[in-house]
């Protein structure tokens, strides 16, 4: 199993690069909330800054790896990820979401991943009835510590993945 941290502001719309460490210590990448134009953060601060969401993930020479946005079209709404280096491109959904408690997929047309919110433990990513990736925020001092564990029989073993998406779904969220 790896293991990644990263430290986050406690203010959502923080735009900053974000350090992410691999579990030796090392900064493997970074992570940022981005906008287009100056406008577009003017018009997200109305709407809580939940409203214009997009979080990517650099390596650490700048390169992007991977990024999230939030889509909201004609009353729906559902995230896109793309994975840079592979070109390709991952919907994450809402599915039962009028019928209860929604339950968040992510799928490429391949492969179809569960992923179980959890507030104050563990929310945990599932695939063929394996947890494949786990990720933890906890909030201290001000600031929120994220834990990422990806485990070893995962199809996907890219932490920009994961903590993109952890980042727009769950911290940030709908």
């Amino acid at each position: 199993m790896k293991t990644y941290e990263y430290i986050h502001p406690e203010n959502i719309e923080y735009t900053g690069e974000v350090a992410i460490r691999e579990d030796k210590g090392e900064t493997i990448a970074h992570s940022r909330r981005v906008y287009k134009h100056f406008f577009q953060r003017i018009i997200d601060s109305i709407f809580d800054y939940r409203y214009f969401l997009k979080y990517d993930v650099v390596d650490t020479e700048g390169k992007q790896l991977f990024t999230v946005k939030k889509i909201s079209r004609r009353g729906k709404l559902w995230f896109e990820g793309y994975d840079i280096q592979l070109n390709k491109k991952y919907v994450i959904s809402y599915e039962n979401w009028r019928i209860g408690i929604p339950t968040l997929y992510i799928t490429d047309g391949d492969i179809k991943i569960q992923l179980e919110k959890e507030m104050e433990d563990w929310s945990k990513f599932i695939y063929n009835d394996q947890v494949i990736a786990e990720w933890k925020a906890e909030y201290m001092e001000d600031q929120f510590h994220m834990v990422l564990h990806i485990h070893d029989q995962s199809p996907i073993q890219k932490p920009e993945f994961f903590i993109a998406i952890c980042q727009a779904t769950l911290f940030v969220g709908a």
